[in-house]
């Protein structure tokens, strides 16, 4: 096979032009012979290197075989023309672009297979039909997905690596990435959707006119956060799609995307990124026009306490309505533990704000909960790092101020002495400036 397209050394325009109309009336009788006769001239052309001359015969023989309504010697030709030595590259592009067309012409899903899988096999391992290649495979996936067999679909698909595929756009690519992830995630793999998800760089998304394809990955991107327990990453994700221009015109859209963003950002274990997440969503202003949400969200910002029994009292309606928390599920009931551990976890850290020691007793009762479920909250969050504590067992005593080391409470010493001589060398300047205005005799006037 030729790796470059060579020069035309003559035009067989001339030949085709008197010979093709005979042969295609020869074709509506003997459609063999027919084809015995185009095989001939397609030598001629191809020898020629006549690319226009080539691909009106490869297109004509393909033609004649539909006509004919002959399915398998279409198939035996398209895999003949394909393997030809020195053959055009162009000219059998065209040729499976035309036959791409026969495929919703084909009487039956048996026909229709065997001639998608004739095409991939003479597709398969040329650069200068990948992408053609690429959407019969695509094709070719959805059918097996209309038939139940979503792993065998995926797998298909998984065959083909379209990021290397430089002769498709860019929106093309992006759509069948796409779609290797919506078939992962009917598949279950997981860990296969992370890996796919990392083809697509979130700077492509920046592009308008990308939007619709935007909104399709990080809805994928939820569903697959969601399974793995990433709360943050959820909320992200749904502030992405918040983003686009699919909700933004849609009001009813904007606020179910709004609340799951709430949701998900209360959710998601406190850290600093956490914390400066749900400042800023709290601050925006669509929000006004949910209140109750905008209140339930504020309960984890302000160092207040929260009673768990009041607020599923008060908030109980809110998680209700919501797939987040619905007891029905598996993964709602474990979403509304999770809820009700945030809210403990909030609590210990205002009870760590307010006190520096505090007996164990007072703290459960403080947190609605039994000693050691108080304990093992008050451990986790040690570990985390995310408050300092020591529980004194025998004495049932929590401290939360960490034990200085003596350089730094010598340190702090020496500050607050400084801070305290200078106040005093203050106060004593002021108080000589009086006496002297006074011994003067001077009446200030203010």
């Amino acid at each position: 096979m030729s790796t470059a397209e060579v020069k035309m050394q003559k035009d067989c325009a001339a030949i085709v032009d008197a010979q093709l109309p005979e042969i295609e009336s020869l074709a509506q009788g003997n459609p063999t012979e027919a084809l015995e006769k185009l095989l001939a001239l397609e030598k001629q052309t191809r020898v020629a290197a006549d690319l226009a001359s080539n691909s009106r015969v490869l297109l004509a023989a393909l033609q004649i075989c539909l006509r004919a309504a002959d399915w398998k010697v279409l198939n035996e030709n398209i895999i003949l023309l394909s393997k030809r030595h020195g053959l055009l590259k162009q000219a059998v592009t065209k040729m499976i672009q035309e036959a791409m067309t026969y495929i919703d012409k084909a009487p039956d899903m048996a026909t229709k297979l065997e001639l998608i899988e004739t095409l991939r096999s003479v597709t398969e391992g040329k650069i200068f039909v990948e992408v053609e290649r690429a959407r019969l495979t695509k094709t070719l996936a959805a059918i097996k997905e209309k038939e139940g067999k979503i792993v065998e679909a995926a797998d298909i698909l998984q065959d083909l690596q379209v990021e290397t595929f430089g002769s498709m756009d860019k929106r093309e690519k992006t759509d069948f990435i796409l779609e290797q992830m919506r078939l992962v995630l009917a598949k279950k793999d997981y860990t296969r959707v992370q890996i796919i998800s990392k083809k697509i760089s979130s700077k492509f998304f920046k592009d308008v006119q990308y939007d619709d394809l935007k909104y399709r990955y990080y809805q994928l991107m939820v569903q697959y956060s969601v399974h793995e327990g990433h709360y943050l990453d959820v909320c992200k994700h749904y502030r992405q799609i918040y983003d686009t221009v699919t909700v933004t015109e849609d009001p009813e859209k904007q606020t179910y995307v709004l609340r799951k963003i709430m949701f998900f950002v209360v959710l998601a274990p406190y850290d600093h990124e956490q914390s400066d997440l749900i400042h800023r969503i709290v601050e925006d202003p669509k929000l006004a026009a949910q209140p109750l949400f905008k209140e339930f969200t504020n309960c984890f910002i302000v160092n207040e306490l929260m009673r768990w029994p009041r607020m599923e009292e008060i908030y109980g309606s809110l998680w209700k309505d919501s797939y987040v928390f619905d007891k029905k599920t598996e993964d709602g009931q474990q979403r509304y533990k999770d809820l009700h551990k945030r809210a403990i976890e909030h609590n210990i850290r205002v009870v760590a704000k307010y006190y520096d020691r505090i007996s164990v007793k007072r703290l459960t009762q403080l947190l609605d909960l039994s000693p050691p479920e108080t304990e093992e909250f008050l451990s986790n969050l040690v570990v985390k790092k995310t408050i300092w504590a020591r529980i004194d067992r025998p004495a049932g005593i929590v401290s939360f101020q960490a034990r200085k080391d003596p350089n730094t409470a010598l340190n702090e010493w020496s500050t607050n002495i400084s801070s305290l001589l200078e106040l005093i060398v203050k106060t004593t300047h002021l108080i000589t400036k009086e006496e002297m205005v006074a011994s003067s005799g001077i009446t200030q006037v203010i």
